[in-house]
């Protein structure tokens, strides 16, 4: 019998987007990766710190101005290219919300545009690997 995955803790925090028709979650590593319009515009990490929380992509040269808006939110200890909110914040339930509607109003500091992923190469001598 296969257990059933746990529910990530965060996923409440989409409920405002949920009518949203470009809306998009994924999996991904340990916890789950937000899409809005073709942008990923959060993380939802369900683990140990410090992937326990709310990650947020976005451009470096963004991170001030809106850490200046949100100080509980900081460079992630081990994706830096991302912003921060840990779990354990005093504030951590309204400042996911306030960022989730900055995410709502396409607040254009917030998000990335994935690279597209390269085709896979075909390797003829994995074909013969089996005579």
């Amino acid at each position: 019998m296969k257990t059933p995955k746990p529910t990530n803790r965060h996923l409440w925090l989409l409920d405002p987007l949920a009518d949203e028709p470009t809306l998009i979650v994924r999996s991904m590593f340990v916890g789950q990766a937000v899409y809005l319009d073709g942008r990923m515009v959060l993380y939802l990490a369900d683990r140990a710190e410090p992937w326990r929380g709310v990650c947020v992509p976005m451009e470096r040269d963004q991170h001030p101005a809106l850490i200046a808006e949100l100080p509980a939110l900081a460079p992630h200890p081990e994706l830096p290219k991302w912003l921060y909110l840990p779990e354990s914040a005093d504030t951590f339930e309204r400042d996911a919300e306030w960022l989730v509607s900055r995410i709502q109003a396409r607040d254009s500091r917030i998000g990335i545009t994935p690279t597209p992923k390269k085709p896979k190469r075909h390797n003829p001598l994995e074909q013969n690997a089996g005579l």
